[in-house]
């Protein structure tokens, strides 16, 4: 693991997730839920693809630990798709 695949650094490129949830109710839901996490400055929702994907920009480093945590606590997944490329 490395500092890159453990947090979601600020900046342009953001973090893109992969989620279990599929209704478009309960993706706001989850939106709603992440932008209330210190740092977390937008959360892009992908309703175009299967599965769900959503993308997070951080104003200041967040760990993915915490972004997964708290999708779990309202009974979904929030899984990291993939680095940004450099």
């Amino acid at each position: 693991m490395s500092l890159l695949s453990e947090n979601v650094i600020p900046g342009n490129h953001g973090k893109v997730f992969g989620t279990n949830a599929k209704e478009p109710q309960t993706l706001e839901k989850i939106k709603s839920t992440l932008e209330l996490i210190d740092g977390i400055k937008d959360v892009i929702l992908h309703l175009d693809v299967y599965t769900r994907e959503l993308t997070i920009h951080t104003s200041k480093m967040v760990t993915v630990k915490e972004i997964e945590d708290a999708v779990k606590a309202i009974g979904f997944h929030a899984i990291p798709k993939h680095d940004f490329p450099i």
